[in-house]
């Protein structure tokens, strides 16, 4: 697969570019990054806090601007992150799609969204 990979690539370069600039890797520690992962990721809830679906159409033009640059930080830092622990995200993406496929088996949970330990056995 990996199609999406040459994207990440691109954005990886784009950022070490900008810390590099900045000297900032001395801080990129793994706990550090995982920190801001944390904290962007909270900004980006906080435009959905008190809506009822967060559609584009409930979020208007403005708002969705700003949800757009957030998810750009989170995406950001996850790729940070992972390029610091050598993580290849497309790999780990397919990885974990195949256990989430195991667990979640496409005819015995379609339409239901319980959590794979809730499911009658087989």
């Amino acid at each position: 697969m990996n199609h999406g990979n040459n994207h990440l690539h691109e954005i990886r370069a784009l950022a070490r570019t900008f810390v590099a600039e900045r000297d900032w890797g001395q801080f990129h520690t793994p706990k550090n990054l995982s920190s801001a992962l944390s904290v962007e990721a909270a900004e980006l809830l906080e435009h959905f806090q008190w809506l009822k679906t967060g559609t584009q159409e409930e979020l208007g033009a403005d708002k969705l601007v700003q949800v757009r640059h957030e998810m750009a930080d989170v995406l950001v830092y996850l790729v940070l992150l992972a390029d610091r622990l050598d993580v290849d995200l497309g790999a780990a993406v397919e990885e974990k799609m195949a256990l989430n496929r195991a667990k979640y088996p496409a005819d015995k949970v379609r339409g239901d969204a319980r959590k794979y330990h809730e499911y009658p056995p087989d």
